[in-house]
């Protein structure tokens, strides 16, 4: 599933997101969110989240709720 629309983020599951200085080559880094950081309700590159170790970058992937 993608991390394009809101709704389907919420704290607390498992996604894999790109960091900003990874966004070139495309490095996913895996956590859990704490944050959602957007607040439109979609986003065409990701919507941007805070993982629990600190981490910002824009969700490409939802693992698991």
């Amino acid at each position: 599933m993608n991390g394009q629309n809101r709704s389907t983020i919420q704290p607390g599951i498992e996604v894999n997101i790109v960091l900003k200085q990874n966004q070139r080559s495309g490095k996913l880094t895996r956590g859990i969110v704490k944050d959602v950081l957007t607040n439109s309700s979609n986003h065409p590159h990701g919507i941007k989240v805070r993982l629990e170790d600190g981490s910002v970058g824009r969700v490409k992937e939802i693992i698991k709720g």
